[in-house]
């Protein structure tokens, strides 16, 4: 009977927690324009507070901050933490224009030169300090790119230069020596008479905490340098949803933890990248627009483009699009686990449309790819294609639309190394038990397949071919049983004795299409040993990794306007590798009536 009693004031005791729990959720406003508006007030309807920073200073658990339009000019830092059943929440007001800027106005602009229309102000700002040239990367292609000052004359981002007499039309000049900024307006005109912004803060936002949702902002503008975020989310669980990241020095986001959901959002216009992913473990992000990303031009071998994911497992991007971004439209590098990428339309990108390198085991399906892959980049040969597996073991690659690109598919190898997510330590990591099937791979201007293996081991050619004697019956047993032993390392750890009846590389079922011009198969470097296959029984023959391929063309209900619906009476073959689900841009309807 004491026992009863016990757990039943246990029970009740968990009860009356559940209502204090309920009961100390608040909702506290932010309205800068209102007339009561003021940090010393509670926060209330009628008594809100000024700053976003107030609020994320004050929040708990359950807790919901509404943000009245404005333009706040503020860093903001949430520490505090939520629970999944009652996280913090911090959401625009609905119909308001909320903007979170790393800007701040400059006025007080003194007339600088008699002849030309450049003014001065005070700048007592000093960015990336550890460095003279306050450059990131600290090189002489980045001078001026690596620098994080942004200056901003009626919405339109001016250009740096690095010496007063440069100055021209449209640039600025921060001379942190003497702390003053000179800047002459495209528009030649008076700045005093203009809405002059200048980034003063690296961050607009940082979450350190746990199971905090942001929504409905706009954040803009930062002086943040590369490689780094000027949104952070650092927090497990949290959420940025419906939000516009736009015009930042370097990256929009940066995600740092895992089961972060990231949907409905803009990146755009950033300067090298729209976001970034470490460690981002089950990251979804679903229904985002990441487009014209890398506006300064930062060196695209390095980083730069529309994303970049490195040490992430089971991070899925999904139903998003990836347009006009100069560099990679979506960036796996450096020890990712079984990403996946899925449902996107990924067009008119610099380079590759999916660049999956030195990483494992991508799953990417169902994916529209159109038009990437034409810029003269310094380097990325192999790497400009609509999915390209850069030494990049288990990989699935099926039902995906790659069209109009410079190439189709392409593996590329070199001789790799990467960190482990487990241990951080590098091992060796190539091409190898790879399946491409099921894709509809057509109209790509180079190539629709390419083996771009810059690798000396000729371990691309079938064994026979791999050792000098492999023209008679024993040479081929003895190149046999020499690639059987590819599991042997080398001193450095890389693979020892490969031949390609070894790198389980599988092509089944694809659809192919070269138009007039295009070509079918490229094996090798081109400024090595190479072959091309114009049928694809020539590069079944050759290299035994092709089963139930075909080449069909296509029929596109307005190719030229992009609609990419099949006809309704389209080849089953074609229809099989199709694209399945809603891909943004294709719409429900997949037939063409």
């Amino acid at each position: 009977m004491q026992n009863h009693f016990q757990n039943l004031a246990g029970v009740v005791a968990l009860a009356l927690f559940g209502v204090a729990g309920s009961l100390r959720a608040a909702e506290y406003v932010v309205a800068q324009n209102h007339s009561q508006a003021s940090d010393d007030h509670p926060g209330t309807r009628d008594r809100p507070w000024k700053t976003i920073s107030k609020a994320a200073a004050r929040v708990a658990a359950s807790d919901t901050v509404v943000v009245h339009a404005g333009t706040y000019r503020e860093q903001v830092l949430v520490k505090a933490s939520g629970t999944g059943e009652q996280p913090i929440r911090f959401v625009a007001a609905p119909g308001d224009w909320v903007v979170v800027t790393g800007a701040d106005r400059l006025t007080g602009w003194a007339k600088a030169d008699a002849a030309r229309p450049i003014f001065s102000v005070a700048w007592p700002h000093k960015f990336i300090p550890w460095n003279r040239s306050m450059t990131h990367p600290n090189d002489e292609y980045h001078a001026v790119i690596g620098r994080a000052e942004q200056v901003i004359v009626n919405g339109y981002l001016l250009r740096q230069v690095l010496d007063r007499e440069q100055l021209a039309p449209g640039t600025f000049f921060a001379d942190v020596t003497n702390r003053t900024l000179f800047a002459w307006d495209s528009a030649n005109g008076d700045l005093n008479k203009a809405v002059v912004e200048a980034s003063t803060r690296t961050e607009i936002l940082r979450v350190t905490g746990e199971h905090v949702h942001v929504r409905g902002f706009r954040f803009r503008y930062a002086a943040n340098r590369a490689q780094v975020g000027a949104i952070t989310l650092a927090g497990r669980h949290d959420v940025l949803e419906d939000c516009v990241l736009e015009d930042t020095n370097a990256q929009g986001g940066d995600f740092l933890a895992a089961d972060q959901t990231v949907r409905r959002c803009v990146f755009r216009g950033h300067g090298q990248f729209g976001f970034s992913a470490n460690g981002a473990h089950r990251l979804l992000f679903t229904e985002c627009l990441v487009e014209h990303n890398n506006t300064k031009n930062f060196e695209r071998g390095w980083a730069a483009g529309g994303t970049k994911l490195v040490l992430c497992r089971d991070a899925v991007i999904e139903k998003s699009r990836f347009l006009r971004n100069r560099g990679p439209g979506v960036w796996f590098d450096i020890g990712n686990e079984h990403g996946t990428v899925r449902q996107c339309l990924i067009a008119d990108n610099d380079d590759a449309g999916i660049f999956y390198e030195i990483s494992y085991g991508l799953h990417a399906h169902d994916n529209v790819l159109v038009g990437n892959g034409f810029a003269d980049t310094r380097g990325a040969w192999g790497a400009q294609a609509a999915i390209c597996l850069s030494s990049s073991p288990g990989c699935v690659v099926e039902r995906n639309l790659m069209a109009g690109n410079r190439e189709g598919f392409n593996f590329r190898e070199q001789l790799r190394t990467t960190p482990t997510i487990s241990n951080r330590t590098e091992r060796a990591v190539w091409n190898h038990d790879e399946l491409i099937r099921s894709n509809l791979v057509v109209w790509n201007r180079d190539a629709q397949v390419a083996g771009w293996f810059a690798v000396d081991d000729r371990r691309h050619w079938p064994a026979a071919t791999v050792n000098p004697a492999g023209a008679s019956p024993a040479g081929r047993e003895r190149a046999a049983d020499l690639a059987a032993d590819y599991v042997a390392k080398s001193a450095d750890g890389q693979p020892q004795n490969l031949a390609l009846e070894k790198l389980n590389l599988h092509f089944e079922g694809n659809v192919y299409f070269a138009g007039p011009g295009q070509r079918l198969f490229q094996w090798g470097p081109r400024w090595t040993e190479h072959k091309w296959f114009e049928t694809v029984e020539a590069f079944r023959v050759a290299l035994g990794l092709d089963r139930g391929g075909r080449t069909l063309e296509p029929k596109f209900a307005d190719w030229l306007a992009r609609d990419l619906r099949l006809a309704a009476n389209a080849d089953p073959a074609l229809q099989r590798c199709y694209p399945q689900g809603d891909v943004p841009g294709l719409g429900p309807n997949r037939e063409a009536r």
